[in-house]
């Protein structure tokens, strides 16, 4: 049973909002600045690397930085939500980004751009469960709930496909800087939107914060961030890596003595009781690990291999994103016909194919010919996929733990980004340098590389699908 005092959240019988759909577009725009900063500031690095004067190694530094204060505090962000309230962490978060992003884009040495990025993730790991909680509070009838879903995917789809768009038109157009400063104007309509559509968090009872859950759970996610975006730059038996994976199971033990002896837990353990919960983490994760992936293999295959710029680039990639938005659209429909394990399983399924079908493009490929049809059957798999697990990982939790939920699903989602482009971009890295060595040209070398990585990725949706299979039939 959760031992937690009466949370400070409205319970989800509560009407939040009379517009509530107008306030889940607000929040979905939060939202979308959280996946738009994921993809908008890699097409920035090297004009940015040039005149900040950071090397290689100096700039996967500004990735990282973000991913290890995310990933690491989002289940203390989600915990913090349900204990202080779903509406003030949010605004919380949302106002910590915007000002975290307007320090990025103001900044003259390389200290300055990474610390703001750590700030960035720290805020992001606020924002994103307290707003998925709210999303619940706001669509408790499940019907609903699964469209506000289908919604929150659409945007999901969006933004990854703007943020290669728009950061190569902004970096081409206004200097790497305007990437940071486009999440302003947009945080701002948030921060004025919320308050006047969404009610104030209910007072209630506060028990005492689980600081020992809190630091080891934080240690034990930041360590196992590190561990696989270290297996990326030195390999999986450098010691570093081998360090920061110990570091993150011994931290990962002491977490569950702590969450099994304490009176109130930050994460309770009886939590994953709930088996769609769990089932839903567990194939999050795994969707997480091929799409991440996914669109980084895409980026580098069109722009290393059929020598596209940043910004065609981007184009190519919107047939992807609009068939998610589409797809997300119609899911809610779908799962009210046939259920939600079994639209997961044919969206996986779906996914799996697209994945095969990409495999198959040649280093010469034409997009009209090798790379649309994929693509499309891709977003297809990957909209139904997202829509589903989501809700799948919400679904039967109580309003007091609606954060906690929120706060697991995101992490799920990251721990997979960075588990697949670990796992699945040093099998391609091997195949390529396994050709190299034999006197393959570089693109058929580096073509070949990726056809790897993208069976890997259909091989992780199969996974999910049977993953999927343990859900309780609804």
């Amino acid at each position: 049973m959760n031992t937690l005092t009466a949370p400070v959240a409205a319970p989800a019988t509560t009407t939040r909002s009379t517009r509530r759909w107008l306030a889940l577009s607000i929040l979905a725009l939060a939202q979308f600045l959280v996946v738009l900063d994921a993809s908008i500031v890699n097409i920035a690095l090297p004009v940015l690397g040039a005149q900040l004067g950071m090397n290689t190694a100096a700039l996967a530094w500004v990735i990282t930085a973000y991913v290890l204060a995310f990933g690491g505090l989002l289940l203390l962000g989600g915990r913090l939500a349900d204990r202080y309230g779903h509406r003030r962490i949010f605004l919380i978060g949302t106002a910590g980004f915007v000002a975290s992003s307007a320090l990025a884009g103001l900044s003259f040495t390389s200290e300055m751009l990474l610390a703001a990025r750590a700030l960035q993730g720290a805020s992001a790991a606020l924002l994103a469960p307290a707003a998925l909680a709210l999303l619940t509070h706001l669509f408790p009838e499940t019907g609903d709930r699964t469209k506000a879903l289908g919604v929150w995917g659409g945007v999901a789809g969006i933004g990854s496909a703007a943020g290669v768009l728009l950061g190569g038109v902004l970096t081409a157009a206004l200097g790497w800087q305007s990437v940071f400063f486009v999440n302003v104007p947009i945080g701002a309509i948030v921060l004025i939107a919320i308050p006047l559509l969404i009610t104030p968090d209910a007072a209630g009872a506060r028990g005492k914060l689980d600081l020992p859950g809190a630091a080891t759970i934080t240690g034990a996610l930041v360590a196992a961030v590190g561990a696989l975006s270290a297996i990326e730059q030195v390999g999986f038996a450098h010691p570093l890596t081998i360090g920061l994976a110990a570091a993150s199971v011994v931290l990962g033990v002491a977490f569950v003595r702590i969450e099994r002896r304490t009176a109130e837990p930050l994460v309770p353990l009886a939590v994953f009781r709930n088996r769609n919960l769990t089932v839903g983490n567990i194939v999050m994760l795994l969707i997480g690990a091929a799409m991440v992936a996914l669109f980084f293999a895409l980026s580098v295959y069109m722009q290393s291999v059929l020598g596209y710029d940043a910004l065609t680039t981007g184009l190519t990639q919107l047939p992807l994103a609009g068939a998610l938005v589409i797809v997300a659209g119609v899911v809610p429909a779908v799962i009210a016909r046939v259920g939600a394990k079994a639209t997961l399983v044919g969206s996986l399924v779906v996914l799996a194919a697209g994945l095969v079908w990409l495999s198959f493009a040649p280093a010469d490929a034409q997009f009209l010919v090798h790379v649309l049809g994929p693509s499309i059957v891709i977003g297809v798999g990957m909209g139904g996929a997202f829509v589903t697990t989501t809700q799948l990982s919400v679904d039967g939790v109580e309003g007091g733990e609606s954060g906690l939920a929120g706060g697991l699903v995101n992490t799920s989602q990251q721990i997979g980004g960075a588990l697949g482009l670990a796992v699945l971009g040093t099998i391609a890295a091997l195949r390529t340098d396994e050709l190299l060595a034999s006197g393959v040209a570089a693109p058929e070398a580096i073509t070949s590389g990726f056809s790897w990585l993208f069976l890997g990725t259909a091989v992780v949706a199969v996974v999910a699908a049977i993953a999927t299979g343990f859900a309780r039939k609804n």
